[in-house]
């Protein structure tokens, strides 16, 4: 009772920090639901959702795109801690560190850091130090850890701590999906009468048991051997580096969403109008994307961040905050991918929107007196949505690509702000390490992969169900 009331005394003592990104993102998971609130309204667009659903590739990397999105709203949940209160005064002070709820989840990780390098399951250091015996000589050799392994009697054990601790994840993760499926099973054995059955038969529930089986074994075997050991290493200042790359999953999943979000509106506008009005219209939209692309975009990025930069250190006093800094940063870089990048699907809707505004029934539809908006929403958008929702999540996989370049190359995130990018960017020396340094690249590549992957594959099922050539 006294720790349930420590607990709450303890939430209720800290202040909320909200930052645009985080509005953001959760008005984007409500537009989310609002979509699908208002797709199940419409049967054609249900019917072909559906066949994306009912896709194996199309459900499995559904699941894992959600994984990444909650865990990206874990990270949108900040607050900053109350200091300890001076003598003599009852003023509460709050720490500059703002924190998320995912710190809290993944507090095994955060307050495990170590002097340097140390490679993945490691107990001992990867570089050598002068110590010193009892005796007083020096001598150099590999020190051990001083949070990773000191639970282990014998230093022998090491392999077969990790084995045991993996199986024990593994028998705790087994016992947990046993648990949701066979609640999920049963709800779905009561729905065996009506519609709910005969639209529950045709999803492919064997992948999406497997998929979120996988998904909860991960979770159970890094939270278990996170308590022990750095699973992925330590960086150069002995950060754990498996807890930088999932902080950084935030970063990858709202640059690559905002962006897409911030091309779209103009892509599609300007497209359609030139393909469908031409004249002038087409040669005012095809001038502007015309000399947009011919100045290189990197060039447009690097100067429109260096800009941000000037603002930023010329009134400091809107940025009280590393966090408000780093954010506002992101915003607007957000905001520079998306303005820069919309040429190139804006050229492509506009051949398209040629091509169908030549076919028959469009053209029965201007000789019958239908408005040009009621021609657009419904002959002209209907078949170039195939072609819109396959850029979506192909540009959504570029944005976070080019993060990580940008990054590389310091016009990217904030250094102070956890992304894939940065990781790489301070890694890029010690791949010149002999041995190398090979951890931090190899878990930012991985996670990376793992998301671009995930999007490609849902935008393949999309694609396949939203052409009107494959019906």
């Amino acid at each position: 009772m006294n720790e349930l009331v420590s607990v709450m005394n303890e939430l209720l003592s800290i202040k909320p920090v909200v930052l645009w990104s985080d509005v953001l993102i959760y008005s984007l998971v409500v537009s989310l639901g609002l979509f699908f609130y208002q797709l199940s309204k419409n049967p054609l667009a249900r019917q072909r959702w559906r066949a994306v659903f009912h896709s194996r590739a199309g459900v499995a990397s559904f699941i894992v795109i959600l994984f990444y999105l909650l865990i990206a709203l874990l990270d949108s949940l900040h607050y900053r801690e109350p200091l300890e209160k001076t003598a003599g005064s009852d003023e509460v002070h709050y720490s500059q560190e703002v924190r998320s709820v995912l710190d809290v989840v993944l507090t095994e990780l955060r307050n495990k850091d170590e002097k340097t390098y140390s490679a993945p399951f490691a107990i001992y250091s990867f570089a050598k130090e002068n110590m010193q015996t009892e005796d007083g000589v020096v001598y150099r050799d590999f020190p051990r850890l001083a949070n990773a392994g000191q639970h282990l009697a014998d230093e022998a054990d090491h392999g077969m701590d990790i084995f045991v601790r993996s199986m024990k994840a593994l028998l705790v993760a087994a016992f947990i999906s046993a648990v949701i499926i066979g609640l999920h099973m049963a709800w779905r054995h009561r729905q065996q009468h009506g519609k709910a059955l005969i639209a529950q038969q045709t999803l492919p529930w064997g992948t999406i048991y497997l998929t979120l089986s996988a998904l909860v074994v991960t979770c159970c075997w890094v939270l278990e051997l996170s308590k022990e050991y750095h699973i992925l290493g330590t960086d150069k200042v002995g950060q754990d580096v498996l807890y930088w790359s999932i902080k950084a999953i935030r970063t990858g999943v709202l640059i690559g969403t905002l962006a897409t979000l911030l091309t779209l509106p103009l892509a599609i506008v300007l497209g359609i109008s030139a393909g469908y009005f031409r004249g002038w219209v087409d040669d005012v939209v095809q001038y502007i994307y015309t000399t947009l692309s011919s100045v290189p975009g990197i060039l447009l990025i690097a100067v429109s961040v260096l800009l941000i930069d000037v603002y930023i250190e010329t009134h400091p006093e809107k940025f009280n905050l590393v966090a408000i800094r780093a954010d506002f940063k992101f915003l607007a870089l957000c905001f520079i991918l998306g303005m820069t990048s919309w040429t190139g699907l804006c050229r492509l809707l506009r051949a398209e929107t040629l091509k169908v505004s030549q076919l028959d029934y469009v053209q029965a539809a201007h000789a019958f007196g239908v408005g040009h908006n009621r021609i657009i929403y419904r002959h002209i958008l209907p078949n170039i949505t195939h072609i819109i929702l396959i850029a979506l999540v192909l540009d959504f996989s570029v944005f976070v690509l080019a993060e990580a370049v940008l990054s590389y190359i310091g016009v990217g995130v904030d250094p102070s702000m956890a992304s894939w990018g940065n990781m790489i960017n301070e890694a890029r020396s010690e791949l010149s390490r002999d041995p190398v340094v090979w951890w931090s690249v190899a878990a930012a590549f991985v996670l990376m992969f793992v998301l671009v992957l995930a999007a490609n594959l849902f935008s393949d099922r999309v694609r396949d169900a939203f052409d009107p050539r494959s019906a």
